[in-house]
C-alpha cells in the first residue's frame, strides 16, 4: 500500500544551460527542424561564443582558381574541392566553400532581426537552397490523435525533415518502444494532441506529443482513462534507472513504460538541440518522496557530456523528472504551487494531481553526428496513479558557441 505521508520538498531551480551565441552579437538564435530560427532560452541573450557565423558575400558557384571571400577569409576552391572540409564540394552544392557552416547539409539560421542582429551576423543562405532566412511551414497538421505511425509522433514535436541520404540531416528512423528499446504496441498511452485540457496548447505548430504511464488523453478525448490505467504491465528500465532522489526511497520496479525513440543525423552546423516538455502526475502531492515516483527521461545515445546515464532532463539538483523535481509548480496544494491549478483543468478527474509548467531542455551535439533520443515515461513501483508528459517544439541550435545539458523554466 502507498503511504499517505506528504513530504514537502522545496528546491530552487537554477538554469544550467549556456547559450550559444553569434560572434559579434549578444543575442542568440537557433534553427528549428524546419530550418526556422529560434532563440535559445526563448529570446535570452548571452555573451561569449567564439565561433563565427556565415555571411553571403560569396557567389553560389566556385570555379578553378577563383578566390572567394567568406567569414573564414579568402580561400580558393574548385568545383571538386572541399576547401572548408565540411564534406561538400562546390559540385555537390556547397555555395560557400570558405565556411564549413554553409553547405547543403546545414540548417538555416534565422538572423534575429532580419538585418544582421543589430550589426552582428549578416543574413546568409546556410543550407545553399538559394534563399536566405527562409522558414518552411510546420508539418504536424492533420495527424490523427491515435496515429500508429511513430514518424507522426516525431512530426508532432517539429521533427519534420527526414534524411534522404548519407549527407542529409534529419530523422533517420522513428519507433514506439518500451524503456528497454523493445517494440511497444500502439495504445492510448501515446498520442498526438491538439491540446491538453482547455488551457494547455502546443508550443509550436498545431499538435504536440503525449506519452503516458496511463492514457495520454484529456477528459474530453476518446480513450480517456483516469487513475488506474495499465496497458503494458511490468517493464525493464535502462541502466541507472529509476534514478534515485537524494533523501528519498526508490523502487527498482517499473511498469507501463512507453517511449518515442527517434534516430537523427544533426545538421553539419548544429552545436546542440532543445525541446520543451511538461510533466503531469497523479502522484502529486500525496506521494512526494516515496517509492512511487513516476519518471520521465530523455535518453540520448551516445550520452552527451553532462548527462546522467544519458538522460538530459533533470533539475539543478540532478533530480529526475518526477513529482520531486524543483519545477513542480502547477497545483492547488503542496509546497510550491506558484503557477496555480489553471493548467490542470480538464486533464484528469482524479482530485490529487499536479504538473510542471512548460520546461526547456538543451543538450550539446556535434554537427553531422548520428544519435538517438528516446522520450520515455513509466510508473515506478506500481501500475496506478499515472503520469503524462507533453513534448513539443524541438529545435536545432546552430549558431556557434557552447551548449550545455540543462533544463530551465523559460518565459511562458
Amino acid at each position: 500500500m502507498k503511504s499517505s505521508a506528504l513530504v514537502s520538498i522545496s528546491i530552487l531551480a537554477t538554469a544550467l544551460v549556456a547559450g550559444a551565441c553569434t560572434a559579434g552579437s549578444g543575442t542568440t538564435s537557433g534553427g528549428d527542424d524546419n530550418g526556422a530560427g529560434g532563440s535559445l532560452g526563448e529570446g535570452g541573450s548571452s555573451s561569449g561564443g567564439n565561433n563565427t557565423t556565415t555571411d553571403d558575400t560569396t557567389s553560389g558557384q566556385f570555379m578553378d582558381g577563383v578566390t572567394s571571400t567568406g567569414s573564414g577569409g579568402p580561400c580558393a576552391s574548385g568545383p571538386n574541392d572541399d576547401a572548408d572540409m565540411d564534406g561538400f564540394t562546390g559540385a555537390e552544392g556547397d555555395c560557400n566553400d570558405c565556411d564549413p557552416n554553409v553547405n547543403p547539409g546545414a540548417i538555416e539560421v534565422l538572423t534575429v532581426d532580419g538585418a544582421g542582429g543589430g550589426g552582428g551576423a549578416t543574413p546568409a543562405d546556410e543550407d545553399c537552397d538559394g534563399e536566405i532566412d527562409n522558414v518552411p511551414m510546420p508539418c504536424d497538421s492533420g495527424i490523427a490523435m491515435n496515429t500508429s505511425a511513430a514518424i507522426d509522433g516525431a512530426r508532432a514535436i517539429e521533427l519534420c525533415h527526414q534524411a534522404t541520404g548519407p549527407k542529409d540531416w534529419g530523422v533517420m528512423a522513428a519507433d514506439w518502444v518500451r524503456a528497454n528499446g523493445s517494440p511497444a504496441a500502439v495504445t492510448v498511452a501515446m498520442g498526438v494532441l491538439p491540446d491538453f485540457g482547455p488551457n494547455v496548447h502546443p508550443r509550436a505548430g498545431e499538435n504536440m506529443l503525449g506519452i503516458s504511464s496511463g492514457a495520454a488523453r484529456d477528459t474530453t478525448d476518446p480513450g480517456f482513462c483516469s487513475h488506474a490505467c495499465s496497458y503494458y504491465g511490468g517493464g525493464s528500465a535502462p541502466a541507472g534507472f529509476p534514478q534515485d532522489v537524494e533523501g528519498c526511497p526508490v523502487s527498482t520496479t517499473i511498469n507501463d513504460d512507453v517511449a518515442l525513440r527517434v534516430k537523427l543525423r544533426a545538421p553539419t552546423n548544429a552545436t546542440g538541440l532543445k525541446f520543451d516538455f511538461k510533466f503531469y502526475s497523479e502522484e502529486y502531492p500525496v506521494f512526494v518522496c516515496t517509492t512511487f515516483n513516476d519518471q520521465f527521461i530523455a535518453l540520448v545515445d551516445p550520452p552527451p557530456m553532462g548527462s546522467i546515464n544519458g538522460n538530459v532532463s533533470f533539475d539543478s539538483q540532478n533530480n529526475p523528472v518526477s513529482v520531486n523535481i524543483a519545477f513542480f509548480d502547477v497545483c492547488s496544494s503542496g509546497p510550491n504551487c506558484t503557477s496555480g491549478p489553471n493548467e490542470l483543468v480538464g486533464t484528469d478527474e482524479y482530485p490529487d494531481n499536479g504538473a510542471t509548467s512548460w520546461l526547456e531542455t538543451t543538450s550539446p551535439i556535434t554537427g553531422g553526428e548520428e544519435f538517438s533520443i528516446q522520450f520515455t515515461i513509466w510508473d515506478t513501483g506500481d501500475t496506478i496513479y499515472d503520469s503524462t508528459t507533453l513534448i513539443d517544439n524541438f529545435e536545432w541550435i546552430a549558431n556557434g558557441g557552447t551548449v550545455n545539458v540543462g533544463t530551465i523554466k523559460p518565459p511562458q
